[in-house]
C-alpha cells in the first residue's frame, strides 16, 4: 500500500519538505473540494487521497497545526490569520492568499492536489487562478458535494461530543455502546450548541449564501462537478469516481 505523505511542506510552510517523494503518475489530479459542513467532504477527501495518490491540502489543517507551533516559528501570514481567529473574525482573503502563496510549491507537486477549504470566495478563486496560471498548472475540476439542508440538519443535530476527550458520536450513524456515555473515556456525551437544529440551519443559510457565487464562478468556467452526497460515504465516493471518469 502507498504510504501516506506527511504534508510537511503544506502544514509547516516554507523551508520544510515532505519525507516521501511524490508519486510518479501518468495522470496527476488537481481538484478543489466544496461542500457544506455535514456532507462528508472530509471523508471523501481521504478516499480520493488514497485512490488518486494526490496530496490533501486543507487550510484548516494548516491553522490547527500552527496553533501547536511556537509563534517565532510561524510565518507572518499564519500569525495574522490566527489573530483574526482568536477574535472570532473571518480571516481576510489577502491573509489566506498569502498563506497559500507561501506553500505554492505544493500546488506544483507531481502527485497532484486536493484543495480543501480554499478557495472560499470569488476573489480567492480569482487569485488562485492567477497563481496557477503563473505556474502553468491546470485545474482539473471542482467537486461540489450537494445535500438538501434538511438532511444536513439531521446529520449534524444527531452528533454528540464527549465533554472530556472530544470524541464524536452520532445517535443513529455511530451510537455509543451506552447511551450518553463515551466509549473511550466514559465521559458525558453532549450536544454542542452549534449542532442544535436551529443553529445548524443558520450555518447552512450562511454557507449557501456565501458559496453560491463561488459555485457559479466555477460553473461558468465549466469546471464544476456536482456530486450528490446522500447515502453512505462509499456511495458518494462511487459517484465521485463516476463523475471524474469522463475527464480522466
Amino acid at each position: 500500500m502507498e504510504p501516506k505523505r506527511d504534508r510537511a511542506s503544506w502544514l509547516k510552510g516554507p523551508g520544510h519538505a515532505c519525507n516521501l517523494p511524490p508519486p510518479k503518475l501518468d495522470r496527476p489530479w488537481r481538484l478543489i473540494l466544496l461542500g457544506a459542513p455535514g456532507v462528508g467532504k472530509g471523508t471523501q477527501a481521504e478516499f480520493l487521497r488514497d485512490r488518486l495518490q494526490a496530496c490533501q491540502l486543507s487550510t484548516g489543517d494548516v491553522f490547527r497545526a500552527a496553533k501547536c507551533t511556537d509563534e517565532c516559528q510561524r510565518s507572518p501570514a499564519i500569525n495574522a490569520a490566527l489573530e483574526h481567529m482568536k477574535r472570532g473574525e473571518l480571516v481576510p482573503d489577502e491573509t489566506v492568499l498569502n498563506m497559500v502563496r507561501e506553500r505554492s510549491k505544493c500546488l506544483r507537486c507531481r502527485g497532484g492536489f486536493l484543495l480543501d477549504g480554499f478557495p472560499r470566495t470569488v476573489p480567492q478563486a480569482e487569485a488562485l487562478d492567477q497563481l496557477l496560471q503563473g505556474m502553468k498548472v491546470k485545474l482539473d475540476g471542482v467537486l461540489s458535494y450537494d445535500l438538501p439542508i434538511p438532511e444536513i440538519v439531521s446529520r449534524l443535530s444527531g452528533r454528540r461530543t464527549c465533554s472530556q476527550c472530544k470524541a464524536v458520536f452520532h445517535i443513529t450513524a455511530l451510537p455509543p455502546k451506552r447511551n450518553g456515555v463515551c466509549d473511550h473515556c466514559s465521559g458525558d456525551l453532549i450536544q454542542r450548541d452549534d449542532d442544535r437544529p436551529e443553529a445548524v440551519r443558520v450555518r447552512m443559510e450562511a454557507y449557501v449564501k456565501s458559496t453560491a457565487p463561488l459555485i457559479a464562478y466555477y460553473r461558468d468556467r465549466s469546471l464544476l462537478i456536482s456530486v450528490p452526497a446522500h447515502g453512505s460515504p462509499e456511495d458518494t465516493y462511487q459517484r465521485t469516481m463516476q463523475a471524474l471518469n469522463p475527464i480522466a
